[in-house]
């Protein structure tokens, strides 16, 4: 059962097909019920409940949302979502910059099975780190099909597969991936730590831990919260400190053992830093 809510339902652009399966498709294979792309050019809501299908959607570009029972899940490009039909949900575009969705209905096979494989691991969103295979998959479904393609059935249940594969696996592929990442990113935490006093520079790092320049710079800040230059600061600030408490060495001294090649930069960002001269500081702390 669906309803369609909008005040004018009129598409910037679309594409629908709608598919009869085989009895053979629907006895041994997972079959695809209708597929379809939309860009609209305002908000729309969809509401659907008991409908014998499975749905997989991707926004590719725009904002929305999708709620299931009491759960609300945002919608951003890159976002996918996984439903059975038959329990109450709606997903709707939002006004300030409407969505650019493509979705597959689909049903057969082992189709429960998989979506409560994919309930017991994950919610109902999942942001697949390789966006463009959905995007393929639900394509080339929508092709073949469209075409009346020799085997369309077997390919559609084997593109099928692949999206569940996808859906079922994301969680743990992020988790892998991301673990992997922040102990490389670690890695490169720690070497700023015990060399921060050597000349270090993001060409270096980047040959170093083999991750490109653009990759590290990104990451880890989304990781550490700043850059790796302030790190890379804030370390040699802190032998700076140290030193002025616990040496009698000249700034100039410390400025070089603390991998600052200028002794007036050392000052600065020193005061940057701690508000206070090298000499007010190592005052205050001896006094």
């Amino acid at each position: 059962m669906e309803k369609l809510l909008s005040d004018n339902n009129d598409e910037a652009s679309s594409r629908r097909i709608i598919c009869t399966p085989s009895p053979s498709a629907k006895n041994t294979f997972f079959y695809i019920q209708e597929a379809g792309y939309s860009k609209k050019d305002e908000s729309h809501i969809h509401h659907r409940h008991d409908l014998d299908s499975f749905l997989i959607a991707a926004v590719i570009s725009g904002f929305g949302e999708l709620v299931v029972g009491d759960d609300t899940y945002p919608l951003i490009k890159g976002d996918c979502f996984f439903v059975d039909c038959r329990l109450p949900h709606y997903y709707r575009s939002l006004e300030a910059e409407p969505w650019e969705l493509l979705w597959v209905h689909f049903n057969g096979c082992t189709s429960q099975q998989y979506y409560d494989y994919f309930t017991s691991q994950s919610k109902a969103v999942f942001h697949p780190h390789y966006f463009d295979k959905v995007v393929s998959a639900i394509t080339e479904m929508m092709d073949i099909n469209e075409n009346k393609l020799p085997d369309a059935e077997i390919i559609t249940s084997k593109l099928i597969v692949e999206l569940l594969t996808i859906a079922l696996t994301v969680n743990n592929s992020e988790q892998q991936f991301d673990s992997a990442l922040k102990q490389k990113l670690l890695s490169v935490h720690n070497y700023i730590d015990e060399h921060f006093a050597e000349d270090i520079s993001l060409e270096m790092l980047s040959s170093r831990f083999y991750i490109s320049k653009y990759y590290l710079t990104r990451e880890y800040k989304r990781i550490y919260g700043k850059t790796i230059f302030q790190h890379l600061i804030t370390a040699r600030i802190n032998c700076g400190k140290k030193l002025l408490r616990f040496t009698d060495k000249s700034v100039e001294e410390i400025a070089h053992l603390c991998g600052f090649n200028d002794q007036s930069y050392f000052a600065r960002q020193f005061k940057k830093s701690e508000n206070l001269t090298c000499f007010s500081y190592r005052k205050m702390w001896r006094d």
